[in-house]
């Protein structure tokens, strides 16, 4: 028995089905952190599913992946890797695994700073050193970030190019606001220099002229000396305040807050809402 529908008809039907279920297909991007998720969702929009790897709540220095999540990166189109000490531990494991996962550095094309601490010059200092991952912390620099990963989508996506540069331009003017903002706050900050337990803040700091004081160095508290010296500096500066983040242990801010008379201020690098939670640190910074 012939078939009802003729075969040219019937061919033609068949790659309009599969072109269906490409364009409806959609991009697989694995992330270390919250803050890489919000940018690829904000440019991916409806076209792209997010793996993240560090959980919320978890510190991108200790976490570990699943089974499950370690699986999940089968199936990813690329990695959107941005320097955190878990892909530093991670990453050859992953590559390993999965030799031929493709990889977009979210660091390329932006200068970086040293990591500070307590030992060093509180991240200010470019050349030699461990590099500082925390760039999504810097509004300029995020916006170099959105840029190329808006580039990468097009690539891999041609098909929905013009959604990634409407949902692209729509986020880049929203930083761009988020950046007058936060100039606008601190613009009559007179200290200029704030102290931390972890120097995540090094990026923030250089964007708007400030200046971090940090505790924690290389993951480790300082000695009896380093801690001498931090509470000279502290009164020096007048620091009324200490800015600790709920992913790492604030027994040692709260030590050194007791002992100069400040008070501890929570603050989180790795928060959802980024441009509300970067006016928050303004604010907070101008108010402590």
């Amino acid at each position: 028995m012939k078939s009802s529908i003729p075969s040219r008809l019937l061919l033609v039907l068949l790659l309009v089905s599969v072109t269906q279920l490409h364009a409806s297909e959609r991009l697989q991007v694995a992330v270390s952190i919250i803050p890489q998720k919000i940018l690829v969702e904000r440019i991916g929009a409806r076209h792209v599913d997010v793996h993240l790897m560090v959980q919320p709540g978890h510190s991108p220095a200790t976490y570990e992946p699943t089974p499950r999540q370690m699986a999940g990166l089968a199936v990813v189109d690329f990695y959107y890797r941005i320097g955190v000490p878990f892909e530093r531990v991670w990453m050859g494991r992953i590559l390993d695994t999965y030799p031929e996962l493709s990889i977009l550095d979210a660091r390329r094309g932006i200068k970086l700073l040293q990591m500070g601490g307590a030992d060093g010059d509180h991240g200010h200092r470019h050349g030699m050193g461990e590099p500082d991952p925390h760039i999504w912390l810097s509004p300029p620099r995020i916006r170099m970030m959105a840029l190329r990963l808006r580039d990468r989508l097009i690539q891999l996506d041609p098909i929905h190019q013009d959604e990634y540069v409407k949902n692209h331009a729509q986020l880049d003017a929203s930083l761009e606001q988020l950046d007058a903002d936060i100039r606008q706050i601190l613009s009559g900050l007179a200290k200029r220099r704030f102290m931390v337990y972890h120097p995540s803040w090094g990026y923030f700091a250089d964007s708007y002229g400030l200046q971090q004081i940090a505790i924690e160095s290389a993951g480790k508290e300082p000695g009896a000396q380093t801690l001498s010296r931090l509470l000279d500096e502290a009164e020096q500066n007048g620091v009324s305040a200490i800015f600790v983040q709920k992913q790492f242990g604030q027994a040692q801010a709260r030590s050194v807050a007791e002992a100069i008379g400040a008070r501890v201020v929570v603050i989180d690098s790795l928060a959802e809402d980024y441009p509300e939670n970067l006016r928050g640190v303004a604010q907070a910074m101008m108010s402590r």
